[in-house]
């Protein structure tokens, strides 16, 4: 794959500047958007917690989001380092802005280890991403009929390329099971660093995952009567993988109730391999109209 901005773009979000032992600086890239993208933290906050270990990758870690995030300054990473165990390694990571946290992170490091006990779920049977490119979708009869913002997932530069596989949910069409699947892989090569590509794929966790909770009723979040927004996220690494080549995205929502949704995600590498599991819950508001005058 050829070097594109948008890499650029995912590299240059993910390196952190070093303020002192323990306390970096992040920037967020010039968008539209008018808070921080959830999965920018995370994967900042990631990396933060990765420059204070050595010889260890990280294999969970488990996130709040306090405050919305503000992209037109900085935010300052502080890290805590909790535990350096023979076997594990701790770290928490606060995300400060305006003197306030926005966001914590704890994260878990393991050495690796033999074990007998190896198994894992089968990964779904969905049409590869090569049926999927923009190139095959935009030969559909229905793809001038697609909702402006699926169309810009395919006619824009963006850091994480994704393709969705139900792609009829996008005109109305409830899924009844919530269960819903995406490819999605880094727009062009990252370097071999697997904590690099960790922390790329934790960035590219957060794209879609609550949009499985509106599957069920054939509504997505970027319907403008929502109000979404992440409230807390999870992460487990299984497996080694490369964030640059395709992963299966397998999401699905087991409840939703008083203004909050239940999501979950496992990722598959395009062999089958379960290399991650992802949980998060989110609240999900419908937008009150405002009285007439």
């Amino acid at each position: 794959m050829p070097m594109s901005k948008s890499l650029i773009d995912l590299i240059s979000i993910l390196d952190l500047e070093p303020l002192e032992e323990n306390l970096f600086r992040g920037t967020s890239p010039k968008t539209s958007w008018q808070r921080v993208f959830g999965g920018q933290v995370i994967g900042q906050a990631m990396v933060a917690g990765c420059r204070t270990v050595e010889a260890r990758l990280p294999h969970s870690l488990h996130c709040y989001f306090i405050l919305p995030g503000d992209p037109q300054i900085p935010i300052i990473y502080q890290v805590e380092r909790l535990r350096d165990g023979r076997s594990y390694t701790t770290r928490r990571v606060t995300a400060i802005q305006h003197g306030q946290a926005i966001f914590t992170l704890m994260m878990s490091f393991h050495v690796e280890e033999d074990t007998a006990f190896d198994h894992q779920d089968k990964m779904p049977d969905v049409p590869p991403p090569e049926k999927l490119s923009g190139e095959e979708i935009i030969k559909q009869p229905f793809f001038k009929e697609m909702p402006d913002f699926i169309r810009r997932y395919y006619e824009s530069d963006r850091p994480i390329e994704l393709r969705p596989v139900e792609l009829s949910r996008y005109f109305g069409q409830k899924i009844p099971d919530g269960r819903m699947h995406v490819w999605i892989r880094t727009a062009a090569r990252l370097p071999d660093d697997p904590a690099l590509h960790m922390c790329a794929l934790a960035y590219a966790s957060d794209f879609s995952l609550l949009d499985a909770a509106m599957a069920r009723y054939g509504r997505t979040l970027f319907d403008k009567r929502m109000m979404p927004a992440s409230l807390d996220h999870a992460m487990w690494f299984h497996r080694p993988f490369r964030a640059d080549e395709w992963l299966l995205y397998a999401q699905d929502s087991p409840s939703a109730q008083g203004g909050r949704g239940l999501t979950r995600g496992q990722i598959f590498r395009a062999d089958g391999t379960l290399v991650a599991s992802v949980a998060q819950e989110g609240s999900l508001r419908e937008r009150k109209e405002q009285p007439a005058g």
